[in-house]
């Protein structure tokens, strides 16, 4: 009797789910629309530091004008994708780093004395605290990891799917103050200035929660990739060659000594320029901000605005001092070829950013993310709890709300007028309240399309992907759920301990108003 033997099915090109996402937003914006479905919500005047109610409401692009948007739009979209140019140049960078060998000999004298779940566990760290870059680092690390984990001996998917998950469940997570912090801050302090004027808070208010927060994220990430992700993955095979054990030569360690020089000088001079108030210094930082944070991100920072060009420099000098050391770089041809390495094959990933950018550009357009915001504001304003039960329909609110609107700002904007004066009667204090909404977005931030960079990590799974063991769109998502779910709950049981006992969550602040 002969059997009939499996076939195997294609997976689905990551591309195909925005063309997919991009239909049914088109479609469901009609609808919607049809349906008058809005959110009336409040906001802060900042002038009289009144709230205002505003009303939003969902476009249409189901029609004539919608169709006109999308044609006229779609290309200026993809041409000012931030993704797409930032992509490139700091794979230009990583380029030189990798085929000058400065890689593969930095990653085998670091990790080769190093238990694989401790190098897991120092990467992921290094991931969650990397949100002081802001989202850049998503363009660093994920590339990055792919090649830490492919010359460890280990599936390069390992590095690019732990890496997303710290990048993006790590984003609301710093002890360090960054910009996007500084943000939240404005909005908190306006919205319970409306209920107390002479309320402040201090930078330093969540660092005491913080610090466990990123040591307890990072550790479940490690939990999750060594005891679930990797042994669900399939195998990834080597050539022999690919095998053999990494020894590091004589010349390799020159070719690492002339790289750390350089770097370090270069890293010397880039740091003096960051530092205000001394003799020439502080060239690239805004002074007209308050906060110094403010300084090196504000959009009008030589910092913030040249600083892919800053670190895919020190990436080029990595590369190109080891090469000249351990002579894989003779000459300027040798240099320029390197330059274009990791962009060989590209094309396949050029593709899939112009499909994402185009559904993330429509879904904004839409109004559809700022409208169930604006919704599930509203409802928690109007749902008259108090306590514990607060505590967790803040969370559960928060996470919702990132699936449909990942900007951390963006969302604060619309959330924070309507939840922190029903926290404050409910005595919790604004800090507090600002970190349920942190915890709470760093939940759904990895599993969400809506993220601009979730499309880097799909175009870095299909470029590693091999024959028929292929990681499917579907599995792409799976691997993600984990993490989501673990650190939803790690978090919000912290959150929940913190607020029972009452401890301090930094400096002067309390989870409760005294």
């Amino acid at each position: 009797m002969r059997k009939n033997k499996k076939k195997f099915k294609s997976p689905l090109h990551p591309l195909m789910i925005y063309v997919i996402l991009i239909i049914i937003t088109i479609v469901l914006s009609g609808v919607l629309n049809i349906l008058d479905f809005q959110a009336t919500f409040y906001k802060v005047n900042q002038n009289t530091l009144q709230l205002i109610p505003n009303t939003e409401v969902i476009k249409s692009l189901f029609n004539l004008s919608g169709i006109k948007y999308i044609f006229t739009n779609t290309v200026s979209n993809f041409a000012n994708f931030t993704v797409l140019s930032n992509l490139i140049i700091l794979l230009m960078g990583i380029s030189i780093m990798d085929k000058s060998g400065f890689l593969q000999t930095a990653i085998t004298l670091t990790t080769k004395k190093l238990k694989k779940r401790t190098v897991t566990f120092f990467f992921v760290l290094i991931c969650v605290l990397a949100s002081i870059f802001g989202d850049l680092s998503y363009l660093i690390f994920i590339p990055l990891g792919a090649l830490l984990f492919y010359y460890g001996k280990r599936n390069p998917a390992i590095g690019i799917i732990s890496s997303f998950a710290a990048l993006s469940c790590g984003s609301a997570i710093n002890f360090l103050f960054t910009s996007t912090d500084s943000g939240l801050l404005n909005y908190t302090l306006q919205a319970i200035q409306t209920e107390n004027s002479n309320y402040t808070i201090s930078t330093l208010a969540f660092i005491l929660i913080m610090v466990i927060a990123v040591i307890l994220v990072s550790y479940v990430i490690t939990v999750v990739t060594e005891g679930i992700i990797t042994k669900k993955l399939p195998k990834y095979e080597f050539t022999e060659s690919e095998l053999e054990e990494d020894i590091v030569t004589k010349d390799e360690k020159k070719g690492m000594m002339y790289a750390c020089i350089s770097a370090f000088v270069y890293l010397i001079i880039f740091i003096y320029s960051i530092i205000p108030n001394l003799p020439l210094s502080g060239a690239l930082l805004d002074n007209s901000q308050v906060r110094y944070i403010d300084k090196l991100f504000s959009t009008n920072s030589f910092f913030s605005n040249g600083f892919v060009f800053v670190v895919t420099m020190l990436f080029i000098i990595l590369g190109l001092f080891y090469g000249i050391g351990v002579k894989t770089i003779k000459n300027h041809h040798d240099f320029c070829d390197n330059l274009g390495h990791s962009l060989d094959g590209i094309g396949n990933m050029l593709v899939s950013i112009f499909f994402a950018s185009t559904f993330i550009s429509i879904f904004k357009q839409t109004n559809i993310g700022t409208v169930i915001v604006g919704n599930i504001g509203s409802f928690i304003c109007n749902s008259n709890i108090m306590g514990l039960p607060l505590i967790i329909v803040i969370f559960i609110g928060s996470a919702i709300s990132t699936f449909f609107l990942p900007s951390s700002i963006s969302k604060w904007a619309i959330l924070a007028p309507s939840i922190i004066p029903i926290a404050y009667y409910s005595e919790l204090s604004p800090e507090f309240t600002q970190i349920i909404f942190r915890f709470g977005e760093a939940t759904t931030m990895n599993i969400t399309p809506v993220l601009a960079y979730f499309i880097v990590y799909l175009a870095f799974l299909e470029k590693y992907n091999q024959g028929e063991a292929k990681i499917k769109l579907s599995d792409s998502i799976k691997y993600q759920l984990p993490y989501s779910v673990i650190i939803g709950f790690s978090l919000l049981a912290l959150l929940l301990i913190w607020y029972i006992i009452g401890i301090p969550m930094g400096i002067n602040t309390f989870p409760v108003i005294s």
